[in-house]
């Protein structure tokens, strides 16, 4: 397959700039996806990588030639897009063999490659159907194929599951990661949806405004984001964020005061931290839990239970708190509940939204409770 450098890529519309010089690298066979929300850029930077917006600076190399003035249809690459954009009038075989068709390839060859990803995206019983015979699913798995036929350098994909149902959206993502196991391609996939990019991506590229924010492995930017933008943007339920003010801050961690006149230790690097200073405590909904000597304490507003968890939206003074817990939680809406965390699972964000460094430990740090004493549950070798 192939590699893909984006070397300080700009694009500018007039006096607009909406991609802000991003370097990228992705490797040969990487599933790489661009995530971020509506307007960030993601769409706008794929469609530079496959030549159909043009670059205002920066460069674009492909297995290291650079391509910035290489027509789309040259670059070797193929695009699956939201819509299907499927010839109505011809057969599935038709559609998935028209690229080769135009490009003068025999009427042998094009039927042998379009078998090929037939088999591949199970497609056999529907080669004689026309789109409207064919649903959501389908018809996506037929524009999939079109881009197979071409033997690309590059898949690039554009939202192409937005237009599904949960259930058809769930059965792509497994359709499309075992699609790539089996090509050994190389992928790259425009979402808003954190949930497909954590599900599916080798890498992810969170975009905000035209810049990358972070790039890395979905579990490194679960467990280490690096700003409140991707901590907040990564993981479903999103990330809490509660006020807190520091005690005292060392190299070893930092105490911080938490809603309610608790206190807690978070094992973050607070060398360039004062007393007094106003910070934000991040804890994922997961990591929280019921607890009669949490340090923390709210009313329950809404219940949501779904089988085997339940999440639990909490209203704590000015600040909404969602907790994932137990499906059998005894709770009702309008019950007053104490809870509390592993501090070592939490995370402190400064007053630019930077993300202090963690402190590596060989155990989880002591369970932040309303006395400020240790558990004996919260040490626990990972």
């Amino acid at each position: 397959m192939a590699t893909l450098q984006l070397k300080q890529v700009v694009k500018q519309f007039d006096d607009t700039r909406v991609i802000k010089g991003v370097d990228l690298d992705v490797n040969d066979k990487e599933f790489v996806v661009f995530v971020g929300p509506s307007g960030c850029g993601k769409s706008t930077l794929l469609r530079m990588i496959a030549g159909l917006e043009s670059t205002s600076d920066g460069d674009i190399l492909i297995d290291d030639q650079r391509i910035n003035n290489v027509g789309p249809a040259e670059r070797g690459l193929a695009m699956v897009f939201q819509s299907y954009a499927l010839y109505p009038h011809m057969t599935v075989e038709d559609n998935m063999g028209f690229s080769l068709k135009l490009a003068g390839v025999s009427k042998e060859e094009r039927r042998r490659k379009v078998r090929e990803a037939v088999e591949i995206l199970q497609l056999e019983p529907l080669l004689d159907r026309k789109p409207k015979a064919l649903s959501g699913g389908q018809r996506q798995r037929v524009a999939i194929g079109r881009a197979i036929v071409r033997n690309p350098s590059i898949f690039l994909f554009d939202e192409p599951l937005s237009n599904l149902d949960a259930a058809l959206r769930v059965q792509m993502r497994i359709e499309l990661a075992r699609l790539h196991e089996e090509l050994d391609a190389t992928m790259i996939y425009v979402t808003h949806d954190q949930i497909e990019a954590m599900t599916m991506a080798d890498k992810i590229v969170v975009l905000q405004g035209g810049v990358v924010e972070q790039v890395g492995s979905p579990m490194e930017l679960y467990h280490h984001p690096r700003n409140r933008f991707v901590a907040g943007f990564i993981g479903s339920p999103k990330m809490n964020f509660i006020d807190v003010e520091v005690i005292q801050a060392s190299a070893e961690g930092v105490e911080v005061r938490l809603p309610g006149g608790g206190q807690c230790h978070v094992s973050v690097d607070g060398s360039k931290l004062n007393p007094g200073m106003r910070l934000e405590l991040g804890v994922r909904p997961e990591h929280l839990f019921l607890e009669d000597q949490g340090a923390l304490e709210g009313k329950v507003q809404v219940i949501e239970r779904l089988g085997g968890s339940t999440s639990l939206y909490v209203q704590m003074g000015e600040t909404p708190v969602i907790l994932v817990t137990d499906g059998d939680v005894a709770s009702q809406v309008h019950d007053s509940v104490r809870f509390g965390f592993e501090s070592g699972r939490a995370h402190l964000f400064d007053s630019d939204g930077l993300a202090l460094p963690g402190l590596h430990r060989h155990h989880l740090a002591d369970i932040c409770r309303q006395d400020n004493r240790s558990s004996p549950k919260a040490v626990a070798s990972h």
